[in-house]
């Protein structure tokens, strides 16, 4: 879709729509795709979103005629796939985060700069899939991945390690869990697009 002649100051990004609305940033590229709310992309393939659009769904919201992520029924909510990424590294949150709005996938990712920020948070907010960086300040990859490893309600979480270290030194610190997938930096953008197309053809089957 092309940009439109309207100024730019009159659109906002995906992020800034789900906190305007109060929906996860899933739940609004759902509604973008649904043509629930009015979007176009900008030429690297950003989502840019009416502010008109946005105020006139957040009415609907506040009448009762549309329902939030919380109230709707599970037979019409979209299916929304939960990622957390943890990295002290803010150039490939931002990395993976940028994909994802280009991707225009139904995913809801949230960002965490430290594992213990991660694990505080968890609990509430069970991801679908988690990817980790080993190497942090603190609590590392490592120890991170066992705290999870001990609490079976865990287990649903598909878990990917990014990770600039060799096997040797993997090996070193005690090795991963088996059900860990291992991915090298650089990111490879063709290879995540990949895994997140074949996580959400399961999260589809899986629920539906």
């Amino acid at each position: 879709m092309q940009s439109p002649s309207t100024h730019a100051a009159e659109y906002c990004g995906t992020q800034e729509a789900a906190k305007l609305l109060g929906l996860s940033v899933g739940t609004v590229q759902s509604l973008v795709e649904r043509g629930e709310l009015s979007a176009w992309k900008t030429s690297g393939g950003h989502r840019r979103i009416s502010l008109k659009a946005l105020h006139a769904y957040k009415a609907r919201l506040g009448n009762g005629s549309a329902p939030d992520d919380e109230s709707q029924p599970a037979a019409l909510a979209p299916t929304v796939l939960k990622l957390l990424v943890v990295d002290d590294d803010i150039s490939t949150r931002q990395l993976i985060q940028g994909w994802i709005e280009e991707w225009g996938m139904p995913i809801d990712c949230t960002l965490k700069a430290a594992a213990m920020e991660a694990l505080i948070d968890i609990g509430r907010n069970l991801p679908d899939v988690l990817i980790t960086d080993l190497r942090m300040p603190g609590v590392d990859g490592f120890e991170f991945l066992r705290l999870l490893g001990a609490n079976p309600n865990y287990r649903s979480v598909v878990i990917l390690v990014m990770t600039g270290m060799t096997d040797e030194e993997i090996a070193a610190k005690g090795q991963l869990p088996e059900r860990v997938v291992v991915i090298r930096k650089p990111l490879n953008s063709a290879w995540m697009h990949g895994f997140f197309t074949a996580s959400m053809a399961h999260l589809l089957r899986s629920r539906h």
